[in-house]
């Protein structure tokens, strides 16, 4: 009888869990599409949401039991998202994507409550494997990492599109001479 009472009080690994309810926020549609499918896929009962404040929406409706949320969306941070699902739901799992991280937003993110952050392009396995993670089990090392020509020319992309495609700001902005910006912006992405 004693035993049944310690069956009962051990932890649920979260790949046992009956809750797989899932938030997927991320403003990039074929992205959040093609994930959506693949974690239908994995069991669970995806919910897709394209912007901040679709995302609190769906928290207030139901808070999923995981997540999956894009740092930057179009009205807002997605921090705002995983902040709201820690306090709607304490036992909640959250994972940050971006395609512009660093030490000092992935800080920030676990400290708002997420779970793992990941850099984009997270495919769907590594992010069911960050969702299902122990507590204390470290993260894998991606098997094909972006490179750092690819980190850098995605960095400048995104400045570039921040100050409104404007060659001249962003040159200012990132330090760099505006011809070599320009040449940098002409060429293809790096793989």
């Amino acid at each position: 009888m004693q035993g049944d009472v310690l069956m009962a009080d051990a932890p649920v690994a979260f790949e046992d869990r009956a809750d797989k309810s899932l938030l997927i926020v991320d403003d990039d549609r074929p992205f959040s599409t093609r994930l959506a499918r693949a974690m239908e896929g994995r069991g669970y009962q995806v919910r897709v949401a394209e912007s901040v404040a679709e995302g609190l929406a769906a928290i207030e409706t139901s808070a999923p039991a995981f997540a999956v949320i894009d740092m930057r969306l179009g009205d807002g941070n997605g921090l705002d998202v995983i902040e709201r699902l820690k306090n709607r739901r304490p036992d909640a799992r959250g994972v940050i994507l971006t395609g512009y991280g660093n030490i000092a937003t992935a800080v920030t993110a676990v400290k708002m409550g997420a779970f793992d952050y990941l850099a984009k392009p997270a495919d769907a396995d590594e992010i069911h494997a960050a969702l299902m993670a122990a507590p204390d089990e470290r993260a894998t090392p991606p098997e094909n990492p972006m490179s750092a020509d690819r980190v850098r020319w995605e960095h400048i992309q995104r400045v570039y599109e921040l100050c409104g495609r404007n060659v001249s700001e962003t040159a200012r902005r990132l330090n760099m001479h505006r011809r070599t910006l320009q040449r940098i912006l002409a060429k293809r992405a790096p793989r």
